[in-house]
Parts: C-alpha cells; sequence; structure tokens
C-alpha cells in the first residue's frame, strides 16, 4: 500500500470529529467507535490499555463531566501502510480545574475505505520534579 497524499486533511478531520464526540459528556462513551475490539492500544498517563471495550471502560471511567480545549496544532504523517499518524499539542480543561497543555498521539490504521485508531497516547504536560 502507498502512502496516502490525503494525510493532512484525514488528521485534521479526525482530530475534529474525535474531539466533537469525546468533548459531549452525553456522546462521549461513542469514541470507542473509533477503536477495534482487539487490534488497538491506548496508553492514559501511562497506564496501557488494549482493546475497545477496555478502552471504552477508562473513558467511562473519567470523573470530569465539562471539557474546554485549545488545539494548538495538529501535525500529521502518512506511514507506509497507508494510514495517518497524527500528533496534537493543546490546552485542556476539566471542570473547574486549572487549564493543562497535553499531547496525544494517534496511529490511524486503514481498514476497507475507512480508518481505526490503531495507537492513542494521552499525557497531560506537566513537569513534576
Amino acid at each position: 500500500m502507498a502512502l496516502n497524499p490525503q494525510y493532512e486533511d484525514i488528521g485534521k478531520g479526525f482530530v475534529q470529529q474525535y474531539y466533537a464526540i469525546f468533548d459531549d459528556p452525553a456522546n462521549r462513551a461513542n469514541v470507542v467507535n473509533f477503536y477495534s475490539a482487539t487490534d488497538s492500544f491506548m496508553t492514559f498517563e501511562g497506564h496501557q490499555i488494549q482493546g475497545a471495550p477496555k478502552i471504552l471502560e477508562k473513558v467511562q471511567s473519567l470523573s470530569f463531566q465539562k471539557i474546554s480545549r485549545v488545539i494548538t496544532t495538529v501535525d500529521s504523517q502518512p506511514t507506509f501502510d497507508g494510514g495517518v499518524l497524527i500528533n496534537v499539542l493543546g490546552r485542556v480543561q476539566t471542570d473547574e480545574d486549572q487549564p493543562h497543555a497535553y499531547i496525544q498521539t494517534f496511529v490511524l490504521k486503514p481498514v476497507g475505505i475507512s480508518f481505526f485508531v490503531q495507537h492513542d497516547i494521552f499525557r497531560l504536560a506537566l513537569h513534576d520534579v
């Protein structure tokens, strides 16, 4: 499979769609539809999870309701299998907590004419020394 020439548009479109669903408390559980039942990995603040059912458990365990997000930049690269590597840098505020910078990286894997999230790494940019 060749490099996907639309990787930039795919990356930006995915990020917009993903966060629209994730940031809506009534819709948040539907984010699981981006993941494969067995072939997806998420690392959330250092905790690794495999498969959509476990990812859904993690998403549903998050205690916040309200999310305010500012995306600073979305960088994308094509992968050699036709997928897309996406890196998001932004700032997120949950409920009434202080806003924090964050980094989230996705690998979209092609399947048919669509994609699923094969890898997802989320980390707040906190500097605890």
